[in-house]
Order: structure tokens, then sequence, then C-alpha cells
């Protein structure tokens, strides 16, 4: 049984995963993931371990479907391996419909930036449309708190997220008004840093540049349900990892109405899809 090798080529990482089709369903080789300086150096670093750690020789590979910002920069085939760039936004769709279960979605990839794709199947095929995105994600994360706190790890982040106070720094609407009856949740943000304190700590500001990239993403996305009348939202990429950034979203769905999904390996979405785009 051949397998199908899917590699998502990121702004600062690789994923990697193996597809092998059992009739018509996919048997998923668990993937992984590496950190490298470059597309090339990653690329043939994620394709070695992957394949050692499976026990996968190239004779057992029938193609590699690469996708990611990176894809472009690999102009020639991988050991000489039959392989193909895929539409990262067909990916996104395809692998956040797979991991979830679902049948139509608006599925958000968050990673350095943000994407937002309608994924719909029709039969024996998933129609999907790029719905546009934002610059606001994990770089953005990073980069403010890098300049603002000093903090350049997503794990040193984490952790100063685990102590911080909003009310040191987000203008909040029960802030501007004193109808408990207002139209809106009193807790929901009016401003983000619109409040903040000369005692906020770094622990605070590290909760508040996670909660305005948070917020940001999930009001992108209930915009986008609502136009196209779904109840579902799956969220997939790094940032799926964080309880900082995944808490805002779970506080959003009864406002909204808005079933925000976290499936397991949403991190790994997007690579899945790649894989997945073999027809």
């Amino acid at each position: 049984m051949k397998t199908v090798i899917g590699i998502d080529i990121g702004g600062s990482t690789t994923k990697i995963v193996g597809i092998r089709r059992n009739g018509s369903e996919p048997e998923l080789i668990a993937p992984l993931f590496v950190r490298a300086t470059d597309a090339i150096t990653s690329v043939y670093g994620a394709f070695g371990k992957f394949t050692m750690q499976n026990g996968l020789d190239l004779c057992d590979i029938d193609k590699v479907l690469m996708t990611g910002v990176g894809a472009s920069f690999i102009s020639k085939p991988i050991y000489s391996l039959n392989c193909q760039n895929v539409s990262e936004f067909e990916s996104v769709g395809l692998g956040g419909l797979y991991l979830s279960g679902l049948e139509e979605a608006i599925v958000v990839s968050m990673g350095t930036g943000t994407a937002l794709i309608h994924a719909k199947k029709q039969g024996d095929t998933t129609v999907t449309k790029y719905l546009g995105g934002t610059g606001v994600g994990g770089g953005t994360l990073l980069g403010l708190s890098r300049k603002m706190i000093g903090v350049d790890t997503i794990e040193h982040l984490e952790q100063l997220c685990e102590d911080g106070n909003l009310d040191n720094i987000d203008l909040r609407i029960k802030d501007m008004s004193s109808d408990h009856n207002f139209q809106i949740n009193e807790d929901m943000t009016a401003s983000n840093f619109g409040k903040l304190s000369d005692i906020a700590s770094k622990n605070d500001i590290a909760l508040g540049i996670s909660n305005m990239v948070a917020e940001t993403i999930a009001m992108l996305s209930v915009f986008a349900a609502r136009s196209f009348n779904v109840k579902n939202v799956v969220l997939t990429g790094n940032l799926t990892a964080l309880k900082s950034i995944t808490s805002v979203f779970e506080g959003l769905e009864d406002t909204f109405g808005i079933r925000f999904v976290i499936p397991a390996l949403s991190q790994f979405a997007t690579v899945i899809g790649a894989a997945l785009c073999d027809r």
C-alpha cells in the first residue's frame, strides 16, 4: 500500500504527515514538525526524521504534496519522488473538516497570520473558498511580546499569562456603563489596551496581548460564520495549543451563538489537508 506524504512549509516550522488509503478511508501516520532557519533545511530535516521514525523507504512513497509559504522554494523533486504543490487554502479546508468530522464550517488557520476558509462537503468532494484573513496571528503575539515585555518564546508568554489580570489592561463595557441590562455582555472588551494602567505587570501585558490577538481572530470568525449562516468554526494552527488563546474563544461561544471547535491534531490540519488533496 503506497503512502502519500504531505508537507506544510510555514514561516517558522515545517510539518509533515503520511496518509495511506485502505479503500476509501485514509489511514493517518502520526504527524510531526521541525524548526529550521530556512525552508530547504527544514523540509529535508522533516522528511528524514519522519521516514526514519515510521520505517518508510522511498519505494513506499507514492508522491509528496507540498503546501505553505515556503513550498515555492522547493524547485526540484525530493529524492526523485513525485512532488506537487497544492493550494494552502484548500488544504486548510480539507484538513479542518477531516479532523472535526463536520460537513460544513468556517475553518480558521491561526499561524504567523490568520486565514479564514469556508469549507463544505458536496457529495464526494469538498468545496473550499478563501474568505480573507488578517495579519494578526502568532507573529503579532511574539512581536509585541518581544518589544513590550522582552519575551520571545511562546512557553514563557504562556507562563506569564497565567497570573495576568485584564482589569489592568482592557476597557470593558462594564467600565463604561452601569446598565447591567445592556444589550452586550458587560465583560466584553470595548477597547484592547484602552485601560492600560501604570501598575500593569508583565503578566497583565502578556495576557492583554494574547487576548487582543484571540479576540481579533474570534470576531472575524463570527462575521464569516454569520455570512454563510453556519454555526461551527474550526480552529486550527499553532495558536490552538495556547490556553490563553483558546480560553477567549470558549468565553465568546454563548455570546455569539457560535461553536468553536478545536479538534485533536488541530496544529496539523493544513498538512493533513495537503495529503488529502491527492485524489
